[in-house]
């Protein structure tokens, strides 16, 4: 396939309702990428094994065939209009190596996020992770976890939303009334998961609704992006984990210029589970 992103204007982190979280229909999300002017998009519809949504009515699960056969088609309706790469969001939990691994492995993903929502066993989306906890031993805990995952689970390319949990943080560990955290108190656990991945040829997501959940960033921190770029880091991509069409794109643009600014030459895309590099 042969794709021509010449804005490099691309969001490679989208929702629609085969997502137990999304009632989003994937044709409006490609009609408002086209609105926004980007070039291409990547589906990256959830599969956590075991974890319902929000009112327990539906699985994070969904049936590969028809989201295949239905994004196929979208593909074709929309070429030459918008490039389509279909992909998936894994929840990475140790007990779930080998049935995340046959899932992946039998299905033609473009590209695989990995990323951690349950920590051991709860989202920090929800406020009952926090009880009990100060917001050391909650930020612990966190990223302790993600060192586990990386140390089971490899069959992805990129992590998704590194410090995914600052967006939910309750009130009473909000600081100057600022959803924000010392990235340098929790260096030697950042430095240990960003040395992990690059060793292992994996890459960072940039995820541009750390600014929709009320943060001056994405996640990650632009400090754990530095960071990533000082330990040798080079697989760098963007998505706005939009969950609706409007969201579609959402700060693509403005966290592209900013990562200009800290040095970051190229954003990433994946074809066939193979990183390809543009020029910002």
């Amino acid at each position: 396939m042969n794709y021509n992103f010449n804005n490099t204007l691309i969001d490679f982190h989208l929702h629609s309702f085969f997502s137990a979280d999304s009632d989003e229909s994937p044709e409006n999300i490609c009609k408002n990428a086209i609105d926004k002017g980007l070039s291409g998009i990547c589906f990256t519809d959830h599969i956590d094994f075991d974890m319902v949504n929000e009112d327990n009515s539906r699985l994070f699960l969904f049936d590969p065939d028809e989201y295949f056969n239905t994004l196929l088609k979208l593909k074709e309706l929309f070429k030459g209009s918008l490039d389509i790469n279909i992909g998936v969001e894994t929840g990475l939990e140790p007990d779930k190596r080998d049935r995340l691994n046959d899932f992946v492995n039998n299905h033609p993903f473009d590209f695989v996020i990995g990323s951690s929502h349950l920590i051991n066993g709860i989202d920090p989306y929800y406020p009952k992770y926090f009880e009990g906890k100060t917001k050391k031993e909650a930020l612990d805990e966190y990223f302790l976890s993600i060192i586990t995952n990386l140390n089971t689970l490899s069959n992805f390319d990129v992590y998704g939303h590194l410090d995914y949990i600052i967006r939910y943080l309750p009130e009473s560990m909000v600081d100057s009334g600022t959803k924000r955290y010392s990235v340098i108190d929790y260096i030697d656990y950042i430095d240990e998961i960003l040395k992990k991945l690059i060793n292992s040829g994996k890459g960072i997501e940039v995820n541009t609704c750390g600014y929709r959940a009320g943060l001056n960033n994405p996640n990650p921190d632009f400090d754990i992006i530095k960071r990533y770029k000082e330990l040798g880091g080079e697989i760098i991509t963007i998505g706005s984990d939009a969950h609706n069409a409007k969201d579609v794109g959402f700060m693509i643009k403005e966290t592209k210029d900013i990562l200009k600014k800290l040095g970051v030459n190229y954003i990433t895309y994946f074809n066939n589970r193979k990183a390809e590099f543009m020029k910002i």
